[in-house]
């Protein structure tokens, strides 16, 4: 069968975004601020939702990432985290070029880089997770419980 390559799930990039995208949508609750293309451009129940999926974001994905059982199941949550991300990040994308225009190139180059990178680690996360899938077909039960390859 050949061997069985999976990702790491430890990429420092993801990594540090996952531990700012809480912090964020934390601070932005507490403080009650938000930026102007997400004030003019979002309703506010939208707004809201976005502050929380920013903190589940990046719980869900750290949990994945630091889960120390299955890695199945570490992989779904880092997965459905990276696209959550991937998505509330493009929404952002959105809004700061609708409201802002060409003065907000920097900016947004650098949160599509984001939401670039988080569905490019989420296919990766696929890929890995069929290969586990093939993998396991190919093992008995004793042989997964005992870890033997």
């Amino acid at each position: 069968m050949g061997q069985l390559r999976i990702r790491s799930r430890h990429q420092p990039y993801e990594v540090a975004v996952l531990i700012a995208a809480p912090i964020c949508g934390t601070l932005m609750m507490i403080l009650n601020v938000r930026p102007t293309s997400v004030q003019t451009s979002m309703p506010a129940p939208i707004q809201a939702a976005w502050e929380l999926g920013l903190i589940a974001v990046g719980v869900g994905g750290l949990l994945g990432i630091l889960w120390p059982g299955r890695l199945s199941t570490g992989l779904g949550l880092e997965l459905a985290s990276v696209l959550v991300l991937g998505t509330i990040t493009s929404m952002y994308t959105v809004a700061l070029l609708v409201m802002t225009g060409r003065n907000s190139i920097v900016a947004t180059s650098f949160v599509l880089a984001v939401a670039v990178g988080s569905l490019w680690r989420a296919a990766q996360i696929v890929v890995d997770l069929r290969r586990l899938a093939r993998a396991c077909e190919f093992m008995t039960y004793d042989q997964l419980q005992a870890g033997v390859p």
